[in-house]
C-alpha cells in the first residue's frame, strides 16, 4: 500500500486537523462516597487502563528458534495469549466497560511468526493474510497502540497494510509526512467512559514513537517520514488534548525511561524520552514506557513546571508483563480530576493461555513451525554461542565468512575488489547452536535474530582501531592476577550483547586490565602491524552502518554496496548452496582477551 495512497493521505488531513478517533462507549461503574466533609459527598469514579510494550510477533508462548516452549532462567512466559487471559481477569474484576488497553509499539518484528507474514507468506500479497498480530490484538480488544520503531523494519507498504488490519489505531504524534510535516499516523486517540454521576469521563492517549526510526530504518523512511523528538510533540499535543476536553491524558510512548541515546548526536532528539517528557510537558497523569525492554512497575516523575507527579510504568517485553494504571478520579467544580493514580505490573507466568487465541491462530503456528523445520543442509561439527560473548567462536566466525564471502562478490571486477574485505559480527543470542548434523532454517535464523540488511563500507586501518576500541568498552575492566567471573565480565555500561562487534580479517586482543579506549593490543593485517592509512572495506549491518550503537566512524563512510536480502537468509541460503557447514573452512582465532599480555581463557 503505497504512502501516497488515498487514505493514507485522508488519515493524515484527519490527523493533522485534530479529529480524535472515538472508542467503544463504558459502562457505568459504581460511585464510591468517602464518607468526610459535609452535605453530600464527592462524586467519584475509578477505571484501569492496561498496557503492553514490545510484544515483537509473540503470540503463543513459544521459541521458533528452539522449537519448544519459551522459557528463560526467570521462568518468565511470553506472548499475546497468555496476556489475553490476564485482560479478561482484569475486565471481569473492572467491570468490562471500565478499563482501557493499550500498547507502546514493537508489534510486527521479533519471532519468525511475523517474519513468515511480511516475507514468505505477507500480508501485502493480493488477498494475502491477515497479520497474526492484528488477528490476536483484535480479538483481545486493543483500543489503541503505539508505533514501534521496528514497526518500519519491514517497509512503509507492510506497515500501512497492518494498520489496515486493526481494528485500533496506531498513533504517531511524532511521525510526520516528510514533505507535509503533518502527521503520517493519527496522533492520539479519545475515548469515553461513561460514568454514574457527572458528565462522561474522555480519556486520551497521545501515541509517541522514536526519532531513532530516521537513522535505523533510514532506508525505508528518508524522503517520506519525518521523526521530531518526544518532548516536542508532547507539548505541541498535550495542550490541544486537555482543550478538547480530556480528563485525564495518557501517553503510550515507544522511548525509554533513561534519557540516554544510542544513536549519539547523530539526531537532536533523545531516544529513551519518556521521563523527560513526563518532566517537561504538563498535563500528562500517566506514560506506557516501551522500547528499552525492562520492568518498571511504578515510577513516578515531578513535572517541573506544576510539581505533579506522573506516574510510569513499563511492562518489560514480548507480552511477559501486563501494566495496570489504576485511575481514581473525583468529580469537583464541574470536572473530573485526576485524585490518585498509581501502577503495577502483572506476571504472564501465573495465568495459562487464552484458548480463544491459540484457536484462533492455530494454522497459522502450524505453517510457520513447519517452516523453520525444513533442513537446509548439514554440519561437521556443533557450534554454540554460549561464550560467543568472551571468547572468537566459530559460529560467530560463521557470521563474519558469509558476510565477507557476499561483499567480496559483489565488489568483484569493480573498483575496490582488490581492497581486503573485513567483517563485523554480534552475538545476537547466548543460545543459539548449530547442531553437528542436519541443519534447518530455524538453527540459521537463530543466529542472526534481527532483519538486518547487508552493507559494504570503505574505512582505514585508524578507524578499525577505533571501531573496535569503542566495542571493547562491553567488557568490566577486570585486574591482572585474579580470578575472572564471565557472569560479571561482560555488559559494562548497560551495553546490550548486540552492540558488542567482533571483527573478521585482523587479529587483535583486548586487554581488559586495562580501561575503556586503549584496550586494543596488537592490532594486525596479514600478520604486521595495520597501516592505519591502508584502506578496508567492512561488511556491516545496516543497523550499525546507519548509527545503530553509535559506532565511530562507520555510518560517515563511503557505502560501497548494499543489500536488500536480510543476512539471515544470506545465511540460509549460503548453507543451501554448500550443503554441509564445516567450520574447518572459516573459524579462525583472530582475537582474544588478555590482561597484561597474558590470555584470560
Amino acid at each position: 500500500m503505497p504512502l501516497n495512497r488515498r487514505t493514507f493521505l485522508e488519515r493524515s488531513a484527519a490527523a493533522g486537523a485534530g479529529v480524535a478517533i472515538v472508542g467503544s462507549a463504558a459502562a457505568p461503574a459504581e460511585a464510591r462516597e468517602d464518607g468526610h466533609g459535609h452535605g453530600r459527598p464527592p462524586k467519584r469514579y475509578s477505571f484501569t487502563v492496561m498496557g503492553t510494550t514490545d510484544l515483537h510477533g509473540n503470540v503463543f508462548n513459544w521459541d521458533y528458534f528452539t522449537d519448544k516452549e519459551f522459557d528463560d532462567r526467570d521462568h518468565n512466559d511470553v506472548g499475546l495469549a497468555k496476556i489475553s487471559t490476564l485482560v479478561d481477569r482484569i475486565r471481569k474484576e473492572k467491570g468490562p466497560r471500565n478499563t482501557l488497553l493499550i500498547d507502546a509499539g514493537d508489534t510486527i518484528q521479533g519471532t519468525q511468526l511475523s517474519y513468515y507474514y511480511a516475507k514468505v507468506d505477507p500480508i501485502t500479497a493480493e488477498h494475502g493474510p491477515v497479520h497474526p498480530m492484528a488477528q490476536a490484538m483484535n480479538a483481545i480488544g486493543y483500543d489503541a497502540a503505539a508505533l514501534g520503531n521496528h514497526e518500519f523494519n519491514y517497509g512503509i507498504p507492510v506497515l500501512r497494510k497492518f494498520e489496515e488490519q486493526c481494528d485500533f489505531p496506531l498513533l504517531g504524534a511524532n511521525a510526520l509526512d516528510a514533505k507535509t510535516l503533518r502527521p503520517a499516523f493519527a496522533p492520539y486517540s479519545m475515548h469515553r467512559l461513561h460514568t454514574p454521576c457527572g458528565r462522561d469521563v474522555k480519556v486520551a492517549v497521545l501515541g509517541l514513537t522514536n526519532p531513532g526510526i530516521a537513522i535505523w530504518d533510514k532506508a525505508n523512511v528518508q524522503g517520506k517520514m519525518t521523526f521530531p523528538g518526544l518532548e516536542e510533540q508532547a507539548a505541541k499535543w498535550v495542550p490541544k488534548l486537555r482543550s478538547m476536553g480530556a480528563d485525564v491524558v495518557i501517553v503510550s510512548a515507544h522511548s525509554g525511561s533513561s534519557g540516554t541515546s544510542s544513536y549519539g548526536d547523530q539526531l537532536p532528539y533523545v531516544e529513551n524520552a519518556a521521563g523527560l517528557v513526563a518532566e517537561q510537558v504538563p498535563g500528562i497523569d500517566a506514560i506506557l514506557v516501551g522500547h528499552a525492554h525492562t520492568e518498571i512497575a511504578e515510577y513516578f516523575v515531578a513535572n517541573k513546571e506544576t510539581g505533579q507527579k506522573v506516574v510510569l510504568s513499563e511492562p518489560l517485553k514480548w507480552g511477559q508483563r501486563l501494566t495496570l494504571f489504576d485511575f481514581d478520579l473525583v468529580w469537583d467544580k464541574g470536572r473530573w480530576s485526576v485524585e490518585k493514580v498509581g501502577a503495577q505490573v502483572l506476571n504472564s507466568n501465573t495465568t495459562a493461555e487464552d484458548p480463544k487465541i491459540t484457536r484462533l491462530l492455530g494454522d497459522e503456528h502450524t505453517k510457520v513451525v513447519a517452516y523453520v523445520n525444513q533442513v537446509i543442509g548439514t554440519s561437521t561439527a556443533s557450534m554454540a554461542t554460549a561464550e560467543a560473548p568472551w571468547k572468537d567462536e566459530p559460529i560467530i566466525d560463521l557470521i563474519n565468512h558469509v558476510q565477507a564471502e557476499t561483499v567480496k562478490a559483489a565488489l568483484a571486477g569493480g573498483q575496490y575488489a582488490a581492497l581486503p574485505v573485513l567483517s563485523q559480527a554480534s552475538c545476537f543470542s547466548r543460545t543459539a547452536a548449530i547442531p553437528a548434523g542436519r541443519v534447518t532454517i530455524r538453527d540459521a535464523a537463530g543466529l542472526y535474530v534481527f532483519e538486518n540488511t547487508l552493507e559494504a563500507r570503505l574505512v582505514t586501518g585508524a578507524q578499525v582501531k577505533d571501531y573496535l576500541e569503542f566495542s571493547a568498552r562491553y567488557y568490566v575492566q577486570t585486574p591482572a592476577g585474579g580470578p575472572v567471573d564471565t557472569s560479571k565480565l561482560t555488559n559494562a555500561g548497560n551495553t546490550p550483547d548486540y552492540n558488542y562487534d567482533a571483527i573478521s580479517g585482523v587479529t587483535y586482543e583486548i586487554d581488559i586490565a586495562r580501561p575503556g579506549g586503549s584496550r586494543i593490543v596488537n592490532l594486525s593485517f596479514d600478520g604486521k602491524p595495520i597501516d592505519p592509512a591502508a584502506r578496508f572495506v567492512l561488511a556491516v549491518n545496516n543497523y550499525r552502518a546507519s548509527g545503530g550503537g553509535n559506532f565511530p566512524h562507520v555510518a560517515g563512510s563511503q557505502q560501497l554496496w548494499a543489500n536488500s536480502e536480510e543476512i539471515r537468509n544470506t545465511i540460509i541460503n549460503w548453507v543451501k548452496a554448500k550443503g554441509t557447514v564445516d567450520p574447518a573452512q572459516f573459524a579462525v582465532v583472530g582475537w582474544k582477551l588478555t590482561r597484561d599480555g597474558t590470555p584470560v581463557f
